[in-house]
């Protein structure tokens, strides 16, 4: 059965994942090392995982795989999702691909180097309605080949 689980750093869409879920009957982990508020509804399970760096994104890797869809701006946890045969979308709607992931793996390290040597001061755009609504999208579509495959 195909499920959805959200890195909760990466979750300004949580409305839109909550709707596809619900159109399609689909549970939704949301995965944090901190408090969330329960949102009650029954396709919705918050998941607080332990303190610590990567717990989150180690909870999701350990279970995600094929057939299952990972939301998350985090690189290597999209990278991980991906050897595990899961999908993994950014919260912005790219989705991340086994074609794709060794070039967003390398821009990472590559800003992260910028940042630490003060040639760039990080934070990119806003989010934005469009941001949103590519997320919609590559949500539904991911859902949908996911649904096909099963």
């Amino acid at each position: 059965m195909t499920e959805i689980y959200v890195d909760a750093d990466a979750y300004p869409v949580k409305e839109e994942v909550v709707r596809v879920a619900e159109r399609h009957g689909i549970t939704v982990h949301i995965v944090s090392n901190s408090g969330m508020r329960p949102t009650g509804h029954p396709l919705v399970r918050p998941v607080v995982v332990a303190e610590g760096p990567d717990a989150a994104d180690d909870w999701i890797a350990e279970r995600a795989g094929p057939g299952d869809i990972v939301v998350t701006g985090d690189i290597p946890l999209a990278a991980r999702a991906l050897e595990k045969g899961a999908a993994a979308i950014g919260h912005n709607g790219n989705p991340f691909t086994p074609s794709s992931i060794g070039m967003a793996l390398a821009m990472r390290d590559l800003m992260r180097e910028l940042r630490e040597t003060g040639e760039s001061k990080g934070g990119g755009p806003a989010f934005s309605r469009a941001d949103r609504s590519r997320f919609l999208q590559a949500l539904e579509s991911a859902v949908q080949l996911a649904l096909k495959a099963r």
